[in-house]
C-alpha cells in the first residue's frame, strides 16, 4: 500500500515510511517505494511511467515527489531550489538560538559519510525552534540547499544531533525523528502553487 497525498496527471507525491527506501540498491529491486508507485501506475496502464525526482534518507519519513513524464523531472530537478521543503525534527539538548540560519561545508569520505569540512559544497539550512522540553527540541527545519544528510549533519556540528540518528551521533531510538512534512512549488503545467502537508509519524 502507498499512502498517495496528491495527484494529478503529471505529478504524484507519496508519504514514504521510515526504514524504507526510496529507490532500488544492488540488495533489493523491489521493496522500494519507486518500484511501489511504478506499480501503481501501471495498473492503470502499461504504458505509465514514473520518474524519480528526489530522495529520502532511509530512516526519514515524509513526501516524496515523483513525476510522470521526463519533461516534468527535469522541470523539478532544473528549479529544485524554488521547491519549499520543510522538516521536523527532534534533537538531543536545548538547541540555543529560536532561529538560525546554518551554513558548513560538507564533504563526503571514501566511504559515503558526510562530514563538516573547510572547504567543499555549501549547505544551508534555515530552523525555527517549536519547543523545548525534557532536554530535546523541537525543530521546524527550512532546507535551503539538497546536500546528501545535511539536516543531519549540521544539526551535529552545533551539537544537537536528530534522535535516533545512530549513522551522526544521534541517542539510541526505534526511530530517526526526522520527517519531510510540507512542499510548496509552482506547478508549471497547472501554473498553481501546490501546498503539501503530510502529518507527523504517532512515534514523534
Amino acid at each position: 500500500m502507498i499512502d498517495i497525498i496528491y495527484e494529478d496527471r503529471y505529478i504524484i507525491i507519496v508519504n514514504k515510511k521510515d526504514k524504507f527506501l526510496t529507490i532500488a540498491n544492488d540488495k533489493d529491486k523491489f521493496n522500494n517505494l519507486y518500484y511501489l508507485v511504478s506499480e501503481y501506475v501501471k495498473k492503470k496502464n502499461k504504458k505509465n511511467k514514473i520518474f524519480i525526482v528526489h530522495r529520502l534518507d532511509y530512516d526519514t519519513s515524509g513526501l516524496v515527489l515523483f513525476a510522470k513524464n521526463e519533461k516534468i523531472k527535469a522541470y523539478f530537478q532544473d528549479h529544485w531550489t524554488d521547491v519549499k521543503r520543510k522538516y521536523i525534527a527532534l534533537v538531543s539538548g536545548y538547541v540555543k538560538k529560536d532561529h538560525d540560519i546554518l551554513k558548513h561545508y560538507l564533504k563526503e569520505t571514501k566511504t559515503l559519510l558526510t562530514y563538516v569540512a573547510k572547504s567543499g559544497k555549501i549547505a544551508l539550512t534555515e530552523y525555527q525552534v517549536l519547543e523545548r522540553k525534557d532536554n530535546k527540541t523541537k525543530l521546524e527545519i527550512n532546507l535551503l540547499t539538497g546536500r546528501k544528510n545535511q539536516i543531519r549533519v549540521q544539526l551535529k556540528a552545533i551539537g544537537n544531533p536528530i534522535i535516533g540518528d545512530s549513522k551522526y551521533g544521534g541517542i539510541k531510538n526505534k526511530h530517526m525523528l526526522l520527517h519531510a512534512y510540507y512542499l510548496e512549488f509552482f506547478h508549471p503545467i497547472t501554473k498553481e502553487i501546490i501546498k503539501v502537508e503530510s502529518l507527523l509519524p504517532k512515534y514523534f
